[in-house]
């Protein structure tokens, strides 16, 4: 029994809330627009169909992994380039830390304002949120490649390209596939935070819709469902790590 439990401790912990928030729910007779049981959540996830369900988990995840791709393609050149350039990172960082740091909340109305309502604003908003971790880390993995192996590189008169390909990004992997589990757990959060602005579905706008009219257990299953598709995605990206780079899995990053 003990070892089970070691063995399956997050597991048990699971349980046990869920237990006790359904007990407590039932017990202390909490309204379901505060706060509803797991079984009347679950029953208003059956009862809004699996193809409803699908329609509003594949909008959300159109527009996260749009973002998230065009995200990618953006940073891991820039953080190339800046780490090539001095005087091109110390223009640069200062404009990402501004755009890091303006509330992506207040800017999401304006970009649709600008770009309309469509796919197009969600993937821009996705992907201002999903860009900043992967182009920090990036760059930061390219910096931190150990003095002696560029001089090595350099006394064997390799070209600027193969220092990157050969030394370079492969000491920076552990620092992307990092970067990339955080942007892809923010690119979800990108999407809904443009859903709550502008959509007509997804998981972002069904949460606003069904809480304005107080139908908050389907909500609940909503907001759970946002949860276990952030977690595959970055249990995917973990494993996409996992397979292709099992060499780095020991590097001190």
């Amino acid at each position: 029994m003990t070892a089970f439990l070691n063995r399956h401790a997050s597991l048990c912990v699971f349980v046990l809330v869920l237990i006790l928030w359904e007990a407590g729910c039932r017990l202390l007779h909490v309204p379901e627009y505060i706060l509803p049981a797991p079984s009347v959540i679950a029953r208003a996830a059956t009862e809004l169909g699996a193809a409803r369900w699908f329609e509003h988990l594949a909008a959300t995840l159109e527009a996260a992994l749009a973002g998230y791709v065009v995200a990618i393609c953006l940073a891991l050149p820039l953080a190339v380039a800046i780490t090539r350039s001095p005087l091109l990172s110390r223009i640069v960082m200062p404009w990402l830390v501004v755009i890091q740091s303006t509330p992506i909340v207040a800017v999401a109305p304006i970009i649709v304002v600008t770009l309309g309502a469509g796919v197009l604003p969600r993937v821009v908003i996705t992907t201002m949120i999903a860009f900043f971790p992967l182009v920090v880390s990036t760059a930061l993995g390219l910096a931190s490649v150990p003095a002696e192996l560029v001089e090595l590189s350099r006394s064997l008169r390799a070209t600027t390209a193969r220092q990157y390909w050969q030394i370079r990004m492969p000491f920076a992997v552990p620092y992307v596939f990092a970067a990339l589990k955080v942007s892809i757990t923010l690119a979800i959060v990108g999407a809904v935070v443009a859903e709550f602005v502008a959509a007509e579905k997804g998981l972002g706008y069904l949460i606003l819709f069904t809480t304005s009219s107080f139908k908050v257990p389907v909500a609940f299953a909503a907001l759970i469902l946002l949860v276990i598709s952030s977690l595959t995605l970055y249990g995917l990206v973990q494993l996409a790590y996992q397979r292709l780079f099992p060499w780095s899995q020991g590097n001190r990053a």
